[in-house]
């Protein structure tokens, strides 16, 4: 029975692109998160995804972080790199960099300023797939890019032959089952279906999904890859156990967004001074004696 790729499959974990305010991204603090990554088992790294701030960065800074990712992780564990952008022919070119700079995969957001047709979305993802042979992940998520995927158009996308994964937001109803059984009776056997949505991936897990692309995990990745573990294994007193570690940060991801959130956990543990892009404003300082007792009850800091 065929499998889904490795890079599809397990933590894939997403970290913070460093850059200071004219954007210009932080290669070694970029390269000292990955080495984190690595360094906690996870299966994957997902390069610029929503918590990479892509869409806040230019082409050129794209590619750097791409080579200092790839670079940092030395092989060891696959890069997928995040390629969305409003023309088809500017995630063309991202596509095309990325694959020069060494990635292992390719993760795509619908992103547009004019709501998308279901056919336009179609087009965009066949075209871009056609673009080099790197496998690519369907980014469903509609919460940033307000269009959402319906199963029949993840199944269309899914006979391209590679359109290898999806990327999914939290279940409807939290019907992690259903929805899965629905994609699988849908799509190829080796196609991966993972979810996002931190405070509830450790229940798509135990449902059967193949990943869980992790906000959290790309800064604190070992006890997300013991979560992974204990969820892909069915341990289901483990996985409450890791789960409720992880509380204190849910709650204050679920508060305040786990982009910002995040930020300030980098800044309190000293591995960058990077502050969110513009708009975006960091947290206020009374909120950062919560985040440290959150980071605190993780049993890695």
């Amino acid at each position: 029975m065929p499998k889904p790729l490795p890079q599809f499959t397990g933590l894939s974990a997403f970290p913070l692109t460093p850059a200071d305010e004219a954007g210009r991204v932080e290669t070694d603090a970029l390269q000292a998160l990955v080495a984190r990554i690595v360094d906690g088992k996870a299966d994957s790294i997902g390069l610029l995804g929503s918590t990479g701030i892509y869409a806040y960065l230019s082409r050129e800074e794209r590619q750097r972080a791409v080579t200092a990712a790839v670079e940092a992780a030395g092989g060891k564990i696959p890069v997928i790199a995040g390629i969305g952008a409003i023309r088809t022919d500017a995630v063309q070119a991202l596509a095309r960099d990325a694959a020069k700079a060494g990635a292992d995969a390719l993760l795509l957001a619908p992103v547009s300023y004019t709501p998308l047709k279901e056919e336009e979305v179609f087009q965009h993802y066949a075209t871009v797939a056609a673009t080099t042979d790197l496998p690519l992940a369907i980014y469903n998520n509609p919460s940033t890019t307000h269009f959402t995927f319906s199963e029949h158009l993840i199944a269309r996308l899914s006979k391209i032959e590679t359109i290898q994964a999806v990327k999914m937001p939290v279940a409807k109803d939290l019907d992690f089952t259903g929805e899965l059984l629905r994609l699988r009776e849908k799509t190829p056997e080796n196609f991966a279906i993972g979810y996002s949505g931190d405070w509830h991936c450790a229940e798509a897990l135990l449902a059967g999904a193949d990943t869980w692309y992790s906000v959290i995990g790309g800064l604190f990745p070992h006890a997300s890859a013991a979560l992974t573990k204990a969820a892909r294994e069915k341990d289901a007193a483990e996985t409450a156990r890791i789960d409720a570690m992880f509380e204190p940060l849910w709650a204050l991801f679920r508060a305040h967004g786990s982009l910002r959130v995040i930020y300030a956990a980098v800044n309190l543990l000293g591995l960058s001074k990077t502050q969110p892009p513009r708009p975006l404003l960091p947290l206020p300082d009374t909120l950062l004696p919560e985040i440290e007792k959150a980071i605190a009850a993780l049993p890695e800091r």
